[in-house]
């Protein structure tokens, strides 16, 4: 049974249940895709077994659930025994020490609003939270920009698979030029930050 199946034969046997299951799953163990799983769900819901509402609604308090853990794990465990525990038990996972630190690297570079973008980027997705948990981030603060990034994304997937999932070759296309438009909007944020910190620097220098 393929990926694809095994995700199907999971949303029928447990509904939306299933759905945000799969999508907590999606941020504990970032080989399970949400790019598979919520468009299985929108075309699921296409077939009229779910609507598609309830698949992103599902599908969403998963993904932000798991943020959630991720996020009081970031703030409880003192960071040092996060990089162990990782070295030692990451491979089980499919995590890194060089994921996490690049997650950090990104949080502290460019602060809290890359929460709300980094629920939309595979791998930085999954630990983009430990980063806001390990910098004492407000909790609301980052409920909500977690929860506003999850929800675009999931129902931007939720809905390629209702519409598109018959045209495989079509949404595959949608969704790769989806990611590049994402990476170029953080692309030009990123621009955007160091002409703002280079003058900022020039500034303080001048006067």
């Amino acid at each position: 049974m393929g990926l694809e199946e095994w995700v199907l034969s999971i949303m029928e046997k447990l509904g939306y249940l299933g759905i945000a299951f799969l999508m907590f799953l999606d941020n504990i163990f970032p080989p399970i895709p949400s790019e598979i799983i919520m468009p299985s769900a929108g075309y699921t819901a296409s077939k009229g077994e779910l609507t598609l509402i309830g698949v992103i609604i599902a599908g969403s308090a998963g993904s932000i659930l798991a943020a959630m853990l991720f996020y009081w794990i970031g703030r409880k465990v003192p960071q040092h025994r996060l990089f162990q525990f990782i070295e030692r038990y990451g491979k089980y996972l499919r995590i890194q020490a060089a994921d996490l630190d690049k997650a950090l690297t990104w949080f502290n570079k460019h602060g809290h609003r890359i929460v709300f973008f980094g629920r939309m980027i595979p791998a930085v997705r999954s630990l983009i939270s430990i980063p806001a948990g390990i910098s004492r981030m407000p909790f609301s603060k980052f409920m909500l920009y977690s929860s506003a990034g999850t929800v675009i994304w999931t129902s931007f997937l939720a809905y390629l698979g209702y519409h598109f999932s018959e045209n495989q070759a079509l949404m595959l296309a949608i969704l790769q030029r989806i990611s590049y438009l994402i990476f170029a909007l953080i692309a030009l944020y990123i621009i955007w930050w160091a002409i703002k910190k280079f003058y900022r620097s020039k500034s303080n220098r001048n006067s």
